[in-house]
Order: C-alpha cells, then structure tokens, then sequence
C-alpha cells in the first residue's frame, strides 16, 4: 500500500489543492445543485481521504479497496453536511470517512461459524418445522424444551447462521401493498430532547478555551491519539491528557 501512487485509477500524486475560498464556493454551488461542482469537490478533497486511508496501511488491506470506502465516506459527508454547520467541511467529513473505513475493513472479516454450531442450528430448524406442522407456536422457550437446551443456545445459534438484512428487503402486509424494511423505521435522533441536548452541548462548549477546544476537535472530530496532538500543539501528552479531562468535566458540569 505504502508505495501505491495510482489507486483506483486516480493519480494520487496529482490531486489539485482547494483553498478555503474555492471550498467554500464549490459547497455552496453543490448544495444549490451544480453538478461540476459537485465533481469538482470530490476530487479536490481526495488528498483528505488518501491522508486518512494512510492510517490503515499497517492492516494489510487492499489500497484501493480501502481508497474506495474512503470515497464513499465522503460522498455521504457532503450529502449530509449543511452549510449552517458551525465547522469546516473537512471537520465534519473525517469522521464519516473513517467510519466508512473501519465498517468496511470490520466488514470483510467474515465471521466463520463453526461446524457444532451449525448443526445446533439446523437442528433447531427441524424442531421449529415440527412444531408448526402439529399447529404449535415455535417459540424460543417451546423449542428449548423441546431439545432440552437453554434458550440462550437457541437464540446464539439461530443468530450465528443469519444473513443481514437489506433495508430495501420489501415486506408485504395483509392489504397486498408492498414495504420496504426501511418504511417500517423511524429516526428518533431529532427529537425535541435530542435539540435540547445538542444547544446544551454547543454552549459547554464555546465556554471552554480555545485550547480546549482544538484538543476536543483532533481528538475526537480527527481520532487523533494523545501523542499525535501533543506533536500538533506542542504541549507533552501529560498536559494533552490533563486538558482534555478537564474540558470533559467542564462540559459536563454545564450540561448535567
């Protein structure tokens, strides 16, 4: 990975440089619809996910893979960030990128079930057929007493041999009408008390220094280590540590 230059056919060695200016412009042609500009602003932020996406070069993942899952972690970024954010976009995108990152390296670990499992699982399966078949609800507690095991060994085994669910899966109701998994979600992460809470936090924050504030940042806006921002501030990691423990008391202090 360390010596790759063209990854998923983008010459890393020739991504423009975006000033804070021309960021700014292009966010703002984007969100009002210009797709040039749009385009434009991906590739003028792909030197931030090549710098993220050099993190991961000591898990011995496929650089283009990895590039790729940054890419998509900023394309979701600009989707979702609004220009009354009070941050920069890069702020805003890091996280997201190394999100993608990390999901998609978790990801492509599959988990392999081991063999006594599986069968524990078709077993379970064969019981639960039998039963219905005498018109008898499956239950989890039924089918346990049925096989004289605990219920947690039933629900472990039925879960290891799952697959994951689209949220595209449709689901059909009485009236015939066709669902998506997704339709039946709801987002509870605006409620009123989630505002509360953020305005809240928003306040603690602007009371702290402005030290205290970019340790906060690059530490958990960047996912930079101690060290990294002891290096960045120049300040020793006891004093990094000390300022962050103190600003997470402040905040709490303010919202408690």
């Amino acid at each position: 990975m360390l010596s790759k230059v063209v990854i998923c056919g983008v010459d890393t060695s020739g991504l423009p440089k975006l000033s804070a200016k021309e960021m700014d412009e292009l966010m703002k042609r984007l969100k009002a619809g210009d797709k040039r500009a749009r385009d434009e602003f991906i590739v003028g932020n792909m030197r931030l996910v090549l710098s993220l996406v050099k993190r991961f070069w000591a898990k011995n993942a496929n650089a283009d893979d990895v590039f790729q899952a940054g890419c998509v972690g900023l394309i979701k970024a600009i989707d979702n960030f609004d220009l009354k954010f009070n941050v920069k976009f890069s702020t805003y995108a890091v996280p997201m990128i190394l999100g993608e990152i990390k999901r998609f390296l978790r990801d492509g670990n599959s988990l392999r079930v081991s063999r006594s499992i599986r069968d524990t699982a078709y077993k379970i399966l064969k019981v639960r057929e039998g039963l219905e078949e005498r018109d008898e609800e499956a239950t989890i507690e039924r089918i346990a007493a049925e096989m004289q095991v605990k219920e947690r060994e039933v629900v472990y085994a039925l879960d290891a041999i799952s697959d994951p669910v689209s949220l595209s899966e449709p689901v059909y109701n009485k009236s015939g009408d066709t669902l998506q998994l997704m339709d039946q979600l709801c987002d509870e992460s605006q409620s009123d008390d989630i505002w509360t809470e953020r305005v809240a936090l928003r306040e603690a924050i602007a009371r702290l220094t402005e030290r205290e504030r970019k340790i906060l940042t690059l530490r958990y806006y960047e996912g930079k280590t101690q060290t990294e921002i002891s290096a960045e501030v120049g300040i020793s990691q006891a004093q990094v540590s000390r300022l962050e423990k103190n600003a997470l008391g402040t905040i709490k202090k303010e919202i408690s």
